[in-house]
């Protein structure tokens, strides 16, 4: 058996599946390929994401709902880093994601990019968008 490693996503106010959906709806080749739910009688609220799975450009990630409340949440020292196109994948990508959310760094030229922005999104996850 070979080892997959994935980007696990862990969100603490029920909003994984919201914010998969919003993911999916952003990228090409992507799509949710698992799903589970919390029943009735599981630690997790009945009904939350007890472990999903889906793609974006072609890779895999994780994410759930924390059953356990955490005194940690999303730091922008682990991101994700897209690798755009064009400019207008990169304008478009950074609107979608900074709406609701932070600027880290505005759209610019920092000298190693042409143009380049970072965002947290709205639920807290660090995106880097990057012009190749």
């Amino acid at each position: 058996m070979t080892q997959k490693i994935h980007t696990f996503l862990m969100f603490q106010k029920g909003e994984a599946e919201e914010a998969m959906t919003f993911y999916v709806s952003l990228f090409d080749d992507a799509k949710v390929t698992h799903l589970e739910r919390f029943g009735p009688g599981e630690p997790g609220a009945e009904g939350t994401i007890k472990r999903a799975t889906f793609t974006l450009a072609g890779q895999e990630y994780m994410c759930l709902d924390s059953p356990t409340p955490h005194g940690f949440d999303f730091t922008p020292s682990m991101s994700l880093f897209v690798g755009c196109d064009t400019e207008e994948e990169l304008d478009r990508l950074y609107a979608a994601l900074a709406e609701g959310g932070g600027e880290l760094m505005p759209l610019g030229s920092y000298g190693f990019s042409t143009k380049f922005g970072w965002v947290n999104d709205r639920y807290g996850v660090s995106w880097q968008l990057n012009l190749d």
